[in-house]
């Protein structure tokens, strides 16, 4: 199956925010050959400022809208997406170079997000009664308001869920969204659009601005109310203090370190098949897949045995099928930094288990699922965070060893358990530092599971997606309280001494009251 004709990307190109035809383009390349896909126009400063003016306006006659009104937006949307699900992975696979069935996890994360936030969103957004401070005096409730307009800036190893789908909330929410998808990866971001606006969804709501992070990016911290970030931890801290200086929410997933615990009793097949997916997924450009390994020494034979069997049995290749099981990295600077860790691993003491090599038979970028045992923490591998095929395996005398091992990290995203019981894997679970944790699989049930908070601890990020949380951070919450038949001023003839001892008594009193 051929990569996606030049018209597609002809046509999602002319959806970009920016006006002037005249602008200068970029050539975005198809990642498993190097050929050109096409040309998208460079956003300037200029642009984003535009697209925000363009927003706002829009913003406040959606934000008008009821919510259940903007929910049915979405039902439609999940509705395109299902029916154009081949042609959206063609052009995911084109840009990333991830296998097939890789791409379709971001299809099936946006049509999870697009339910599960389209039905809950009317009653999160409803006004909300609370105790007011003086029964029957107050009445109180806490409403909800749309932030304004949300820029989301994305990443280029989940294009098109980590920035259309990041959206979704904050558009059910009220908010207008300017996206800047990734320089690399802007045609995902552009195609999920497009379905949104034959949605419904009114096209100056959310706009797509192609172009330099320091330029295009910068730009959007600077007009923005709100900002949600995928990328590295190191970006993201530079972000926080732009967005702590203008004193606007900032929400940003950031990279992991991610560890898997095998115990003795686990099922080591299952527990080894579904590792290569765990670590391999994308070729482990994912933030939220693993890279350590850590396994109880009464079955590290066994199981390491059977894990790089599975690892050496997985196809790697450039297809737009299901004939592949790991994709092509996705840039010569992934390429370099995995080419590096090992490198560096090896002549330091580290074994290649299997893989370790560049294949440039396969294509421009294609690097061996890699496996390294003897990984100590002087080597590059060890305690940073390779974002590419490579995963270290380490044999462990105990539980306790391997979870104060997985927890010996400044990150804190993901984890995965395989225990000789669901009880006994959620008890190692709730011990771990991490935002996620997934018994007897690696990361895709968690990521799945909308209805949960999704983020990191420590450098790992700030704020979560999915769940109540993930809506309700891209609104302004308010407290409105009625006061009736009399206020707080003493009654006449009454002292101010005799008053004062009467609202003592009856705060004294509140703690006796439901909800209190």
């Amino acid at each position: 199956m051929p990569a996606p004709e030049a018209g597609v990307f002809d046509r999602l190109s002319a959806l970009a925010a920016i006006d002037d035809e005249t602008r200068s383009r970029k050539t975005i390349a198809e990642t498993f050959t190097g050929k050109p896909l096409g040309s998208v126009p460079v956003g300037t400063a200029e642009d984003v400022v535009s697209a925000f003016a363009k927003a706002r306006s829009a913003q406040a006659l959606w934000a008008a809208r009821p919510a259940a009104e903007r929910s049915a937006v979405f039902e439609r949307f999940r509705a395109l997406l299902v029916e154009d699900r081949e042609s959206l992975m063609d052009v995911i696979q084109a840009e990333t170079g991830k296998a097939r069935w890789a791409a379709q996890e971001e299809i099936m994360g946006m049509m999870f997000a697009a339910r599960y936030f389209a039905r809950v969103a009317p009653g999160l957004l409803r006004p909300r009664k609370v105790p007011g401070a003086f029964p029957v005096l107050n009445r109180a409730a806490v409403h909800t308001h749309p932030k304004g307009v949300v820029g989301v800036i994305a990443p280029w190893n989940y294009p098109m869920v980590l920035s259309i789908g990041d959206s979704i909330p904050a558009l059910l929410a009220g908010n207008a969204v300017v996206v800047k998808p990734d320089s690399q990866t802007p045609y995902s971001a552009l195609a999920a659009a497009e379905l949104l606006y034959r949605a419904g969804l009114p096209r100056d709501l959310l706009a797509v601005v192609p172009g330099p992070g320091s330029v295009v990016g910068t730009a959007i911290v600077d007009n923005c109310d709100y900002l949600m970030f995928t990328g590295s931890s190191a970006t993201g801290r530079t972000l926080a203090e732009q967005c702590g200086r203008r004193l606007i929410g900032f929400s940003a997933e950031l990279g992991g370190k991610n560890p898997m615990i095998v115990t003795r009793g686990a099922n080591l097949d299952k527990a080894a098949k579904a590792a290569v997916r765990a670590c391999f997924s994308n070729a482990g450009q994912l933030c939220i897949s693993i890279e350590r390994l850590y396994v109880e020494k009464a079955v590290a034979e066994q199981f390491t045995a059977k894990f790089v069997a599975a690892v050496q049995a997985a196809k790697l290749g450039a297809a737009y099928d299901n004939s592949a099981d790991i994709g092509s990295l996705i840039s010569e600077a992934q390429l370099e930094t995995v080419s590096k860790h090992v490198a560096d691993a090896t002549s330091k003491g580290a074994k290649v288990l299997a893989g370790g090599k560049a294949r440039p038979d396969l294509g421009p970028l294609f690097f061996e699922p890699t496996v390294l045992a003897d990984v100590t923490d002087e080597m590059e591998c060890g305690r940073n965070e390779t974002f590419g095929p490579l995963v270290s395996i380490y044999p462990v005398d105990s539980v306790e060893d391997a979870v104060r091992l997985a927890n010996d990290t400044e990150y804190g995203l993901n984890a995965s358990v395989w225990a000789e019981s669901k009880s006994a894997g959620e008890k190692i679970a709730q011990r771990l530092h991490a935002g996620t944790v997934c018994v007897d699989e690696g990361y895709a049930p968690a990521w799945g599971t909308t209805a949960a908070p999704m983020g990191g601890m420590g450098i790992s990020g700030v704020g979560r997606r999915h769940g109540a949380d993930g809506l309700l951070k891209f609104t302004e919450p308010q407290t409105v309280v009625v006061t009736r038949f009399m206020n707080l001023d003493p009654p006449p003839l009454v002292s101010h001494d005799r008053w004062q001892r009467f609202l003592m008594l009856v705060a004294r009193s509140l703690r006796l009251l439901p909800g209190r």
